[in-house]
Order: C-alpha cells, then sequence, then structure tokens
C-alpha cells in the first residue's frame, strides 16, 4: 500500500470526512485531497500529527512495503463488506441512470398541487361550469396520479439498487483501484454538478418573482397562477439539484465521504425514521385541516400546509446535518 492508501484506509477506519480530517490537523480539504490521490506528501510535522491521531507508526504511514495501518495488535480478518472495482463501476453506472428519474420524481411531486390550485382558480372565475366539489375532486384526483407517477419512479430507482443498500447503512472497504476510479470521476463530474447547482439555485430565487408580482397587482386570480409558476419554478430547480446529487452522493457513498462518512452512517437510520414520521404527521394535519369537524372540504386552500412542511423540514435537515457533523 502507498501512503495514499494507507491514508484513506485509516480516515474512513476512524469515521471522519476530508473536511473533519483537515480540521484536525488544521489544513485545508483540498490538502488531504492532494495526500489522498497521491499529487503531493504532508511535511513532517503533519505526518507526526497523523501518526499520532490514528496511534500508527510513522514507518507504517511511509514505507510503501508496509501494508499494516492497524496499531501493534496482530490483524484479524476484516467484517466489513468489500466492494470490488466491478461493483462499483456498475454502482456509478446505475446511479447516473437514475439520476433523470430521481429528479423528475421530486419534481413531480412538487408539482402535483398545481391542477387543484388550477381548476380552483377556473371555478372561481366561473369557467367550464365546475363548482366548488367538482373542481376539488378532479384536483385532488390529479394530484394523487402525480404523486403515484413519482412513487413508482422512487421505487424503481430504488430496486435498480437494492443490491448496494449496504453502502448507505454500514461501513465499506474497497478493493484497490476502487478510491482511485470515483475520486476521477468526480473530478471529471465537478464542473456539471456545480453548473446544475448554480441553475438549480438561480431558479429557486427567481421563484419567488411572480408571487410578488402578483401580490403588487392585486388580482386574486393571478395570485393563484403565480403559485403555479412559482411551483414550476422551484421543481425545474429541484430537478437539477437532485439529477447531480444523486451522482455525487454515489460517489460519496463509495468514499465514505460528506453525509456519508461512518460516523454520519452511525445516526443514519434514525434520521430516516424521523423523516417518515415526519410526514405521516403532515398529511395527518392536511386531512383534519380540510376534511376534519371544522374543515372546510376544499383541499384547494390548503396547499399552505405543504409549503409550510417544506420549509420546516428543509430547516431540520439543515439543522440536523449541522449537529451530526459536529458529534461527529
Amino acid at each position: 500500500m502507498t501512503f495514499s492508501d494507507k491514508l484513506i484506509a485509516l480516515r474512513k477506519k476512524a469515521g471522519w470526512s476530508q473536511e473533519e480530517l483537515a480540521e484536525r490537523l488544521n489544513v485545508s480539504r483540498q490538502s488531504v485531497s492532494k495526500w489522498e490521490s497521491a499529487q503531493s506528501m504532508p511535511d513532517i510535522d503533519k505526518i507526526l500529527q497523523l501518526s499520532s491521531l490514528f496511534s500508527v507508526t510513522t514507518d507504517c504511514l511511509l514505507k510503501d512495503t508496509q501494508d499494516d495501518t492497524q496499531p501493534a495488535a496482530a490483524q484479524t480478518p476484516s467484517p466489513l463488506p468489500r466492494v470490488t472495482l466491478t461493483q462499483a463501476e456498475d454502482y456509478l453506472t446505475k446511479a447516473q441512470a437514475n439520476a433523470p428519474q430521481m429528479a423528475l420524481a421530486t419534481a413531480l411531486c412538487i408539482v402535483s398541487p398545481i391542477p387543484l390550485l388550477a381548476l380552483g382558480t377556473v371555478r372561481e372565475l366561473g369557467l367550464l361550469g365546475l363548482d366548488d366539489d367538482l373542481a376539488g375532486g378532479l384536483g385532488m384526483i390529479a394530484l394523487l396520479v402525480l404523486v403515484a407517477v413519482a412513487v413508482v419512479l422512487f421505487m424503481q430507482c430504488g430496486a435498480a439498487v437494492r443490491e448496494y443498500e449496504f453502502l448507505e447503512k454500514e461501513p465499506i472497504e474497497t478493493e484497490h483501484g476502487v478510491t482511485a476510479l470515483v475520486r476521477e470521476r468526480r473530478a471529471a463530474f465537478a464542473p456539471e454538478y456545480d453548473r446544475a447547482n448554480r441553475i438549480g439555485a438561480a431558479l429557486c430565487i427567481l421563484a419567488a418573482v411572480p408571487l410578488f408580482t402578483a401580490v403588487m397587482v392585486g388580482v386574486s386570480f393571478l395570485m393563484s397562477m403565480s403559485i403555479c409558476l412559482l411551483l414550476v419554478l422551484v421543481a425545474c430547480g429541484v430537478y437539477a439539484f437532485v439529477r447531480v446529487g444523486t451522482v455525487q452522493d454515489a460517489m460519496d457513498r463509495l468514499l465514505e465521504d460528506g453525509d456519508f462518512t461512518r460516523g454520519h452512517k452511525a445516526v443514519k437510520g434514525r434520521l430516516t425514521a424521523l423523516t417518515a414520521a415526519y410526514w405521516l404527521v403532515v398529511v395527518a394535519i392536511f386531512l383534519w385541516y380540510t376534511f376534519g369537524p371544522n374543515g372546510n372540504g376544499q383541499p384547494q386552500y390548503s396547499w399552505f400546509i405543504w409549503a409550510i412542511a417544506g420549509v420546516v423540514y428543509a430547516a431540520c435537515v439543515v439543522a440536523a446535518k449541522a449537529f451530526v457533523r459536529k458529534k461527529v
């Protein structure tokens, strides 16, 4: 093993991301990345710090003939799942194929309330002869159809990579050459990833413009139409985020980097359970508010619950990630 291979193995064993190791060494993440890709070597002070951090000798770190990255204790076969080069290539290929479908499914969930809002506006304007019950019923049917299509796409994507679920949940070891392959692909993907994130951010920010315009004009039906346009723009922005994020996450899983370090994996199951519980509560609130004893039975007027829930969920995710990063 070379120094770069040993550093990657030791960092993964400790459950640290490149950023976390960089913080402990008081260097930049780019420096750690260059060490792990064999583009440069740390100076002697950093070698000594690494030796102390990982409880290994400097000879263990520096000698290419030394394969032992464990302390002096006797070695035992690793119980961790081992990812081969063939598996890594297959997983990345499937993630690349899944990315547009995952993005489309997410976008469909975001635009699903649009038929409900649009039909409510048509009913208010007296067009097509729709009454409240018919407009609300057709809108709910359209919403459920869009959500059903999205769920099918999510399930198809999940089935395609089901054999690699352990990458998200368990610590792993990688065959020689896997890390170099993934890092090379991530470096090549970086410009596309950055471009899509810029486009997505711009669309999400500009999505508020139609709403502000409608508020200034003060026409009620324009307000509903502006909300529809807002959802479309947000859906396009999120499509850009999810399409590249799916591919990026696949590479991070293989590298055990970013949100998929071993420390993050240890708490990810609890966060997934909390997410499921959160959205079940949101659905219950929506149904109670709309169809409960004091509800108006008009779901086109309850759309704001989903908007608020989405914003609160995003805030909770950011806070949870910050908390987990600090703990691990």
